[in-house]
């Protein structure tokens, strides 16, 4: 199996053997290279498109740990009618079982736009992009720990070993960039992948073309070994001799699609070698639009975080397929760099240096990507691997809720200030148009013009796909 850490041992081969490919001197030289390196990795693409596309990329924008729908999205006045007390009816088995009264929202909650649509005071930036926000208040998962629930929610299965989403969605729709990969997972400001690890953006049994690159986007070199170690002519020759053994190779072994696809990893971090300091380059950006997304805040990580989301805008603009932002941690009350949002205690000081730190980001994205024209064709996503409880844990805290959850959509095909769903008077459970993880990723990828389950690769006897046997498209929230 393909892994993002095999795809740096890729990178490291090619850039280290290789050095700068993309030289001013040399780019008319290798364009018909690129082109037939695309139109090969093209190839790979399985391409099941079924329906005219709304969208053409996506932006993952993943809250790590569990952000609380009750403090955010899904305002429940019967919280504080029976603040303090017991909670009413059947309390489930949660991850700590230390399970206290009934907590109500720590944020008063405002409408906003012209939809009204509700958003609490943890997240006035993005109240003000309300319009935009397509609310789905009944999401459910299968698992309320957080390893499992960061696979299901990235792949559709609670372990490690199958496709994360992005990767489905580069299989299925190929590249509409030459030069940098189709699924790229963003950095910053230290973050670290959600528990489960890089794992959670492999390729899985996918050809390795398909795995995620991670970015660190604030660091002098993004990407292990991007910065050339030779000069260009020598690493010209190298890539000559090396890629001559390879496609002999390939011949040998009828052309394995696996093969191939390395290949066109090596070819891709030629090119990358260019592509990539040019993306994290930002000079050429104003300073209104810095400030608008938050880079100059006093907050670091907000800092940090605010530089993703302005990458984010620019990887959409260079045909980047699936594209994941990483929340940074504080180690607050249980939320550490793994799962940010994770706050069993002290929810209040957590889910507040949360909140600040993605809030303006966030939105700034997307007035951005709206003021460029490129909203209507970019699908944001938000959401974390499941939801907290309506009733504390311990004195300040909530625990895990799969049971019922909000995330939002916004652009890409989606009904903005709309409200899909509902969970019961207090939170608890979603029992309005209940709504899986499945059929999450099917709406998805119906909004990028595929067929879920024609979406399929034949694996140990099976033919597989992102929603396994599961899922159906949310055709309320489609606009």
């Amino acid at each position: 199996m393909n892994t993002p850490h095999t795809r740096r041992q890729m990178l490291q081969r090619a850039s280290t053997g290789f050095g700068m490919a993309a030289l001013t001197g040399l780019m008319s030289q290798q364009q018909a290279k690129a082109a037939a390196s695309e139109a090969s990795t093209a190839a790979l693409a399985h391409r099941a498109k079924k329906f005219a596309p709304k969208a053409r990329s996506v932006i993952f924008c993943y809250m790590s740990g569990g952000v609380s729908h009750v403090d955010s999205f899904d305002p429940k006045p019967m919280l504080a009618k029976y603040a303090g007390q017991p909670m009413p009816g059947e309390v489930k088995r949660t991850q700590f079982n230390n399970n206290g009264t009934v907590q109500p929202a720590h944020w008063a909650y405002k409408q906003y736009g012209q939809s009204g649509l509700p958003v609490s005071d943890l997240f006035p930036h993005m109240g003000s992009v309300a319009d935009e926000l397509c609310v789905v208040r009944s999401m459910t998962a299968k698992f309320s720990e957080h390893a499992q629930g960061n696979f299901f929610m990235h792949t559709g299965f609670p372990f490690l070993g199958y496709p994360s989403a992005g990767a489905w969605t580069s299989y299925g729709l190929g590249s509409d960039s030459s030069d940098l990969p189709g699924y790229v997972v963003l950095q910053s400001g230290g973050a670290a992948a959600p528990h489960g690890g890089v794992g959670l953006f492999s390729n899985g049994f996918l050809p390795a073309i398909h795995q995620a690159s991670i970015v660190r986007a604030d660091e002098g070199e993004p990407v292990d070994n991007i910065q050339p170690r030779e000069p260009a002519a020598m690493q010209r020759k190298r890539l000559d001799f090396i890629g001559a053994m390879d496609k002999n190779f390939a011949r040998a072994v009828d052309n394995n699609m696996h093969v191939e696809a390395a290949i066109k990893n090596y070819e891709m971090a030629w090119r990358m070698q260019s592509a990539v300091p040019e993306l994290c380059d930002i000079t050429g950006e104003t300073e209104s639009t810095k400030k608008m997304y938050g880079m100059n805040d006093a907050d670091p990580k907000t800092a940090a975080y605010a530089r993703q989301c302005l990458l984010a805008r620019r990887l959409v603009e260079r045909g980047v397929r699936f594209i994941e932002l990483s929340s940074l941690g504080y180690n607050i009350g249980g939320g550490n760099a793994a799962n940010p949002w994770d706050h069993h205690g002290d929810l209040v000081k957590g889910h507040g240096k949360m909140g600040y730190q993605v809030d303006q980001p966030i939105a700034a994205l997307i007035k951005d990507l709206r003021s460029r024209g490129l909203l209507d064709s970019t699908l944001v996503i938000w959401a974390g691997e499941f939801g907290r409880t309506p009733f504390a844990q311990g004195a300040n805290g909530r625990d895990h809720n799969p049971y019922g959850f909000s995330i939002w959509m916004a652009g890409g095909g989606v009904k903005g200030g709309h409200v899909h769903g509902a969970t019961d008077d207090f939170g608890y459970q979603a029992v309005e148009q209940v709504s899986s993880v499945y059929d999450l990723w099917a709406t998805v990828l119906y909004l990028m013009g595929i067929d879920h389950e024609a979406l399929t690769y034949r694996y140990s006897g099976r033919d597989l796909r992102l929603t396994d046997v599961h899922g159906h498209v949310m055709r309320g929230v489609i606009a």
